[in-house]
This record gives structure tokens, sequence and C-alpha cells, in this order.
């Protein structure tokens, strides 16, 4: 065995016994293919508010730009699916905010994975991500072989589904890479398309983010218009309809990881106690959660949208 492939088996190993589901490494070059598309949905205005999408264009497209001198990115997944769910009817939240923020717990895993990598290799350089920099996450993903996009741009896994976090460890350590995926598994199945209440997901597999439940419950600080009033759902943070009707997530399992474990209160919270929620309650059983992105000002003003009354 040469020495890459040795380096390459004991950092995937590493990576599954921290808990990572998937494990796949790529050549870190620039996304030549991917330039115009990004160029082309950003001039659609399909960005919406997010003008932080708009930064770093460059950088998006060349991870070598992140990280100096970098030759490999190794893209991890993990997964977030949930034993237990809200009620039925009830006002939701997206299940990857039910436990703590993943933010926080994937970085140090990676921090862990990095630390394992100088220890056992050497002064390796690099830096790690998990949807908190400019980086094509499920692009790279996709060239290193985890699995491919589907119709509504998640990542998408056969055995796996779709209910897990990606993140990206780029260094300057040569390694062996895998071949990227190349079959697209979703075939002629529309029902994440169709499914949408706000016609987010566009036919040629394009994301519409300005259109998104998830844009507009999390991402836009301003009013919601009033054009979406009755498509949400009764989604107040994040949405998950098109994965709960995408037929590869009837093969996701239960995560095992405890920090995404939700509050006990969470899961028995009627729309009535969500209307009545302080902020009190809003801060004891959201403590840790991604949730606390949104406010419990933004939280009050998602519920009081779909209730169609106005703030006062």
């Amino acid at each position: 065995m040469s020495q890459k492939s040795n380096y390459t088996n004991l950092i995937k190993q590493e990576a599954l016994r921290l808990g990572f589901s998937s494990i796949g490494i790529a050549k870190a070059e620039f996304l030549e293919k991917e330039a115009p598309k990004l160029e082309n949905w950003l001039e659609k205005g399909y960005q919406g508010d997010m003008q932080y999408l708009e930064n770093h264009f460059d950088k998006r497209l060349d991870p070598r730009l992140l990280v100096e001198g970098s030759k490999s990115v190794i893209s991890l997944s993990y997964n977030y699916y949930p034993k237990e769910k809200q009620l039925n009817d009830t006002y939701k939240i997206a299940r990857y905010a039910y436990g703590q923020d993943y933010h926080h717990v994937l970085k140090n895993k990676l921090k862990n994975l990095q630390e394992f990598i100088k220890d056992t290799i050497g002064e390796v350089n690099g830096r790690f991500f998990t949807d908190s920099a400019p980086v094509l996450e499920r692009v790279w993903a996709t060239k290193s072989g985890i699995g491919w996009q589907g119709k509504n741009s998640l990542l998408l896994q056969k055995n796996k589904g779709s209910y897990f976090f990606l993140a990206e460890l780029i260094i300057d350590l040569e390694l062996e890479y895998d071949t990227p995926f190349q079959t697209n598994h979703c075939g002629n199945c529309t029902l994440c398309i169709d499914a949408c209440p706000t016609q987010a997901i566009l036919p040629n597999n394009t994301i519409d983010g300005s259109k998104c439940i998830s844009y507009f419950t999390i991402e836009l600080k301003n009013e919601i218009p009033m054009e979406m009033q009755g498509k949400f759902a009764d989604n107040i943070f994040g949405c998950d309809i098109c994965q709960e009707v995408c037929p590869w997530n009837s093969f996701s399992l239960p995560h095992n990881e405890i920090l995404f474990e939700p509050h006990s209160d969470l899961l028995t919270l009627t729309k009535k106690d969500w209307q009545n929620l302080t902020e009190e309650i809003f801060l004891k059983i959201f403590k840790k959660s991604a949730i606390k992105r949104t406010k419990f000002s933004g939280l009050k003003r998602n519920i009081a949208f779909i209730k169609n009354k106005n703030l006062t």
C-alpha cells in the first residue's frame, strides 16, 4: 500500500469513528463547469436578499483561494434524521433544528479530525467548514462520490436519503481521490417539484431561493410578502416538504447524536402553545438551537403571518 493510500484510509476510518455517515475526497481545483451556472443563478436574482451569496465569487469556485496550497477537498456527511417528530397538527420547524446548532456540533468533530491528521501524518495545513464559508458543498460532495444532487438541489444517497449535514475539510495534502458520482437516480420523479407550496423548485433542477419557505422564515429580515399568505403549510422555521415526499428518504434511519436530541418540550408544543410562546420559554427550549438565528421576534413574525394577523 502506498503512503498516499495509507493516509487516505486512515482519514476515512477516523471520520467514520467520529460519527460521520459518509466521506469522500476530491482534488482541489477550479470548478469550471459551475462558474457560468453560479453567475446565471445570481443574475436571475434567485438569491433574494441573501446578498452574502454574491460575495467571494472566485472563492466559491476555487478552494485553493480559501486554503493556500490546498490539494484535497474532503467531503463529509452527518445524519440528523430524528427518532421522534413534532405533533402532526402544529407549527413546524425544520428537523435539522430540533437539537443543538449543527455548526457547533460538527465543527468540534471536524477539529478532532484535523488534529488526528496532524498527529498521525504530520504538519498538514487546512481549514474546515460546515455551511460557514463560500464553499459549493453539494458540488464537492458529488465530485467526491458521496451522492448526487436531487431536483430539490439537496444531496441524495441511495441508502441514506437526504437528512444529513455536509461538511468539508480542505487540506494541502494530496490523497487518493474518489470517483465523482455520475448517475442521477431521480429519474422522471417530480414529487419534490410538485409538492413545493411556493414553487421554489424549478423544472431545470434549479432552486429559486427567493421563493423558498426557508428563505422567508429564516433569511428574510423584512416583512413577508402578502402573496405568500397561505402557502407556508404551517412551517415557521425552515421547511422539510421536499424531503418528506422524496422516495429516497424512505431509507432514512434515526441518528445516534445525543446533541441533536430535541428539548423534551419541543415535540409536544401545540399551535396554541406556539402562539402563546414567551421569550423566556423560547430561550429555554432553544438555548443552543439554530432557531436562535431567526430570534424570538422573527419566530413570532412567522407565526403571526401564518395566522394571517398583523403584529401589534
